[in-house]
């Protein structure tokens, strides 16, 4: 199974869409995944959520039918591992910029012999009851996702994907801009030619983009430059951008009633 049959439980899957959390109310991801989404990932690294709290969120998508992802705050073993137990499917890892890197996060995901992961028993094993069936499904299901945030993991791109375990990569727009000296500006000439540069690599292996704004015509630019899986926003711009443009057509039509 791949990358993208993981993601969103279709074999033969074209593409898969899913989001980002940073908001701990478990509603939040109850009503994402029956609005469709078919993965969530727990922000620990631009978020105040605990480790208790991504649990709980962990909790929610799992039982809703929907993938739980978590992205790391770090490339640490320690965190991996108690998300990993907490019932997430996989892991994003922020500024993987070496093989060696990326190597790091797929020992902290499996268990020997493929990695280094200690064992124990919590949700994800059933709390006891399943886990023969956690470990044989955790060295071909597990997801692991290096995130390409540093002009240095452009660089290294070809020798990361080559690393066993590692299903793909996401890019880290943001940090990927500020890299180069230009934080945001994705317009920026050397901006533009990173990006370039990891479009070569989206025509071969699993791919997938961050577009942050709630702009869905970007999200079909982005597939349609190969990217395979697409994280659409985040929680508190959705949000945000429905009550601003709400807001928007009621004041617009307050106005219009007085003109």
């Amino acid at each position: 199974m791949n990358l993208l049959e993981k993601l969103s439980g279709k074999t033969g899957a074209k593409a898969s869409i899913g989001s980002w959390l940073t908001m701990s109310d478990q509603a939040i991801p109850e009503i994402m995944s029956r609005a469709g989404f078919e993965w969530l990932v727990v922000d620990m690294e631009h978020s105040p959520l605990s480790m208790s709290q991504a649990v709980g969120l962990i909790r929610v998508i799992d039982l809703c039918g929907c993938v739980p992802l978590v992205r790391m705050s770090a490339n640490d073993a320690t965190q991996i591992k108690r998300v990993m137990d907490g019932g997430a499917k996989g892991v994003i890892v922020p500024m993987v910029n070496t093989a060696q890197e990326a190597k790091q996060v797929v020992d902290a995901v499996k268990y020997p012999p493929t990695g280094r992961r200690g064992v124990g028993l919590a949700r994800a094993q059933g709390y006891g009851t399943s886990f023969p069936q956690y470990r044989d499904w955790l060295e071909e299901g597990s997801i692991v996702i290096v995130q390409v945030e540093h002009i240095r993991a452009v660089e290294n791109l070809e020798e990361i994907l080559a690393v066993k375990g590692v299903d793909g990569f996401i890019i880290g727009p943001y940090d990927l801009s500020a890299s180069l000296g230009t934080p945001g500006d994705f317009a920026n000439p050397r901006m533009v030619a990173a990006l370039e540069k990891i479009k070569g690599f989206a025509k071969s292996h699993t791919a997938g983009v961050h577009v942050v704004q709630p702009e869905p015509d970007e999200v079909k630019n982005r597939l349609a430059d190969g990217y395979g899986f697409v994280a659409y926003s985040v929680d508190f711009l959705l949000l945000g951008e429905t009550c601003r443009t709400g807001f928007r057509r009621i004041q617009s039509a307050i106005n219009g009633e007085k003109g």
